[in-house]
């Protein structure tokens, strides 16, 4: 499948950053993305897992049957050849890579329960008559949703790590680059995949040197201070938001191989995990910037450094 590349994408810097930092510390537990329809949710999130290569990419439909979705038992092979075989699910599909879901806040309570303990625990137990199988289950849960259409359960929404508000960019320069990186995609993929190859493949690197790097990150004493100030500002129930945020600054830190937490990373990432929690502020500005479309001359992704 020919896909759209991820470091060609702009004016979905946010979500890019946030999809990122979960890739880099797969426990922040997934991201929301709260916005206008076609504005390139699918194309970002697609971008990514082509961008790592390897990684799973299990698009979950809104339809999808319980069976469809945890697995079940092969009758064909009980009936006829007298065993027992297990058919995975698109749970069990999505382990190692990415879980996404649009319109997320259409699907079934009960689904999205199963899915957030999974995302949480790294798996989940299959249960059929007398069978209890445990299926490892560990992905970056994705949900994209309109809240016109309805919102999540507050407690589920919760049970996202990060989330993100996109909204159609307004800015002309802007609006201009992204309908031309995709009429010169659509009209020469190769060409135009070629042209963003080695950004790819350095933001490749990045993250997975980022992955190998997060454990050897510090947290200064006066991290905890800040981020538990910014919690209780914002009034968010439970320690969940702590914590997340305390992650999130981390896999951020990583990014850019910093060894500590500096508190620009707690401020850059703080949005993500409390604009779904606060009780404070409004929700933040879109992540659509309003501002010209990151790259070099000509329309060119930005260099992103490797560490």
């Amino acid at each position: 499948m020919i896909t759209y590349p991820f470091t060609a994408i702009c004016g979905q810097e946010e979500f890019k950053l946030a999809l990122t930092l979960c890739m880099i510390d797969p426990g922040l537990g997934g991201v929301l993305a709260l916005g206008d329809k076609g504005t390139g949710k699918t194309t970002t999130v697609r971008g990514l897992s082509h961008l790592l290569q390897d990684i799973p990419f299990v698009n979950l439909p809104i339809g999808a049957t319980e069976d469809r979705v945890l697995g079940n038992v092969k009758l064909d092979v009980l009936l006829n050849e007298k065993r027992l075989e297990i058919q995975p699910g698109l749970l069990a599909a999505a382990h190692h890579g990415i879980l996404y879901i649009d319109e997320i806040n259409l699907l079934s309570d009960y689904l999205m329960d199963v899915l957030l303990d999974a995302a949480a625990s790294g798996g989940y137990y299959l249960e059929r008559d007398t069978i209890s199988q445990w299926m490892e289950s560990r992905f970056c849960l994705v949900g994209t949703m309109n809240p016109e259409e309805g919102n999540l359960r507050p407690q589920l929404l919760d049970r996202f790590g990060l989330s993100v508000h996109i909204s159609t960019p307004t800015d002309k320069a802007l609006r201009m680059e992204i309908v031309q990186r995709r009429i010169a995609f659509d009209t020469d993929a190769a060409k135009f995949i070629k042209k963003y190859s080695d950004h790819e493949k350095m933001l490749e690197a990045q993250i997975v040197a980022a992955q190998n790097f997060l454990p050897a990150v510090t947290i200064p004493t006066k991290t905890y201070d800040v981020v538990t100030d910014l919690c209780i500002r914002h009034q968010v129930e439970g320690m969940r938001a702590d914590i997340l945020l305390m992650k999130a600054a981390r896999a951020h830190a990583a990014f850019h191989g910093q060894n500590t937490i500096r508190e620009e990373d707690v401020h850059v990432v703080q949005n993500f995990v409390l604009s779904h929690r606060s009780r404070q502020t409004p929700p933040p500005q879109s992540s659509s910037r309003e501002s010209k479309p990151s790259g070099d001359k000509e329309g060119e992704p930005k260099k992103v450094r490797t560490i």
